[in-house]
């Protein structure tokens, strides 16, 4: 566990400093949202092209793996949800709830650490997952929302979740990756190296921004923020595990890589959402504070319980 603690502290490391550069004023929030644009748009997606130019369709999907994760997450989604309306939430909190729950920091957190301390084998199912989150659970909250607010499904709504897709650019460099690895050529030269440049940047520029995004955010709400990051720290990862481990025929080095993905604390794309539409960000805001602080923790004591079948 100290081992792994030592290996997980960098990553963490940078996160306090991007919060503690913002939160002083050193860093202008202006400048983190700029960072943030930086890492989204160039460094991450060209992280994501060049992993996904490198790996075939077949060795990042697997339905097995689809099942497993798919699975696990909308039991805790449901849990979530189903707690929410026993306190007699309207179902869009509810639905930001289960966001909570299940939505974690896999682009900005998880490849770079993940990629890091279990090898660049977990690229694929980290990507795998990241995919996941973006098609399936984007998606879904927005159906609900929308579909919520107008009191009916139509087809407006199914336009607007497929061109938030299409201007995603984490979903657009893992199709552009698959669809160059797919025509069977190696990258020129020059094109992985700059890729790989580029991509540097991610791992550093990503923590950073997570940490100045996390100092605007308050810890108001917190037996509520209490509960969301014990679903997505603990509920998550567990029910991941048991479905990957005991009930699907998953790669036992895949399932390790997927557990250790749900480990990771509530990603800060779920009170973008929550902001622009305007149901609860106070909430959502929390619970990604509390779930990346104690973060620092959980997420060593699962990579630690994983070593044995992740080799770490």
């Amino acid at each position: 566990m100290l081992e792994i603690f030592l290996k997980t502290l960098p990553f963490f490391a940078l996160i306090a400093l991007g919060f503690q550069a913002c939160r002083t004023g050193f860093f202008t929030s202006e400048g983190a949202a700029y960072l943030t644009k930086f890492v989204f748009y160039f460094a991450l997606s060209a992280m994501l092209f060049r992993f996904a130019a490198n790996l075939s369709l077949a060795e990042i999907f697997d339905w097995q793996f689809v099942g497993a994760y798919l699975t696990a997450c909308f039991v805790v989604y449901f849990i979530a949800t189903a707690v929410a309306m026993v306190r007699k939430r309207p179902v869009t909190e509810a639905a930001f709830e289960a966001q909570c729950a299940v939505i974690g920091n896999v682009g900005f957190l998880g490849v770079p650490m993940l990629v890091v301390l279990l090898g660049e084998a977990s690229a694929g199912p980290v990507l795998l997952v990241l995919s996941l989150d973006l098609i399936v659970f984007s998606s879904l909250i927005v159906i609900i929302v929308t579909g919520s607010r107008d009191g009916r499904m139509s087809l407006g709504v199914l336009r607007t979740v497929g061109i938030g897709l299409l201007k995603n650019p984490m979903i657009v460099s893992i199709v552009l990756g698959l669809a160059w690895s797919s025509s069977g050529w190696t990258l020129p030269g020059p094109v992985d190296e700059f890729t790989a440049i580029l991509g540097a940047a991610a791992t550093p520029g990503a923590l950073f921004a997570i940490g100045a995004s996390l100092a605007g955010k308050s810890a108001e709400r917190m037996s509520v923020a209490g509960w969301l990051t014990f679903c997505k720290l603990v509920l998550h990862p567990a029910a991941v595990a048991v479905t990957a481990l005991l009930i699907f025929d998953v790669p036992p080095y895949d399932a390790a890589v997927m557990i250790a993905a749900a480990s990771l604390p509530v990603a800060g794309n779920v009170y973008i959402l929550a902001q622009h539409y305007g149901v609860a960000p106070q909430r959502v805001s929390a619970a990604i504070l509390v779930s990346t602080a104690l973060s620092i923790l959980t997420v060593s004591a699962v990579i630690a319980w994983l070593a044995p079948i992740s080799g770490v």
